[in-house]
């Protein structure tokens, strides 16, 4: 059982939101491999937003590819069980699904989000991903995640890298208490994060050779 309740606790961070209005101050909770997470109280709720500041390696193009890359979400996603493109309206912006694999006996959560890609200049990008209603029927067996908000800043850093500032806010619908979301909440980011990294290196050397 303190596993399950761990477990939620990091299924949050993958979950592509945040709050701009909230008026409490961002506290660090992890840093760790260049990786800054914070959290706040939400403005809206009792759940906790995030914020995730770090260096990725790469330019703010390949990382808008790998956002678009729905299909493959789940390779550094922290417990992403499927992702699915629904509907390309037109190059940035795209409508998908995706599913959380939740530890027994919790209920897995699902949620349908159009993600907005800004036009990339001087390698620099904003990335909106907000959840959508009354798009897809619900599945009897998932809890639809009724609200929630990603939003990225990428801009240049120094060494041909990019700096990344993500914050998330969510609604996680259901009967989950907050508490036991909050207490958990900073260390899903960091395991997206340092998977996020890895995919990065990965796919640049693919294409090197």
């Amino acid at each position: 059982m303190k596993n399950s309740i761990i477990t939620l606790g990091l299924m949050w961070a993958l979950l592509s939101g945040t709050s701009l209005w909230a008026q409490s101050k961002w506290e660090l909770q992890k840093n760790e491999d260049g990786i800054e997470v914070y959290t706040r109280q939400g403005a809206d709720n009792n759940f906790k937003e995030i914020r995730v500041v770090c260096e990725l390696p790469g330019t703010a193009s390949q990382l808008v590819d790998l956002l678009k890359d729905v299909a493959h979400h789940s390779d550094w996603v922290y417990l992403n069980k499927k992702t699915e493109l629904l509907k390309r309206k037109s190059e940035n912006r795209l409508i998908y699904y995706t599913l959380a694999d939740m530890p027994w006996p919790l209920t897995d959560r699902d949620m349908v989000v159009e993600a907005a890609f800004s036009p990339i200049k001087n390698n620099q990008a904003h990335v909106e991903v907000k959840s959508i209603q009354n798009f897809l029927p619900q599945k009897k067996e998932f809890i639809r995640i009724p609200s929630s908000l990603a939003v990225w800043e990428i801009t240049p850093a120094s060494g041909g890298n990019i700096k990344v500032d993500y914050t998330f806010k969510v609604n996680p619908g259901g009967s989950v208490p907050a508490w036991l979301v909050n207490t958990t909440v900073a260390i899903g980011p960091l395991k997206t994060f340092q998977r996020l990294r890895k995919t990065l290196v990965q796919r640049a050397l693919a294409q090197r050779n």
